[in-house]
């Protein structure tokens, strides 16, 4: 099977950082792209924060663009999500999503997301 596994998460004031590390592992090919979404309150819907894929393309959402960058160590199967100035309305629980090849087969994983709370 595949693992995907958040860390980093916390509690932070306003304008301070945080960084999330994401690592997928388990029986696959390889890992073509990995995501970061973010979901706040519980029930509604989740939001993308930022993808990479397994060549360097990345996309930020626009509500995090020039706070928040995205990286990925394709060795290692991880990918980083690096959160500065970070806000109050960041606060969420952050989920990350790994698309993998097993087989001849594209397949979406997800971790148990990771709380990031911002607050004075």
């Amino acid at each position: 099977q595949v693992q995907v596994v958040e860390s980093g998460g916390g509690l932070v004031q306003p304008g301070e950082s945080l960084r999330l590390t994401c690592v997928a592992s388990g029986s696959f090919s390889r890992v073509e792209s990995m995501a970061w979404y973010r979901q706040t309150p519980i029930g509604k819907e989740r939001e993308l924060v930022a993808f990479i894929t397994s060549t360097g393309t990345a996309a930020i959402a626009d509500p995090v663009k020039g706070r928040f960058t995205i990286s990925r160590d394709n060795a290692k199967n991880t990918v980083l999500l690096q959160m500065n100035s970070l806000k109050p309305e960041d606060t969420a629980i952050y989920y990350c999503t790994a698309k993998v090849l097993r087989g001849l087969s594209l397949y979406d994983y997800w971790g148990q997301g990771t709380q990031v709370t911002v607050s004075s």
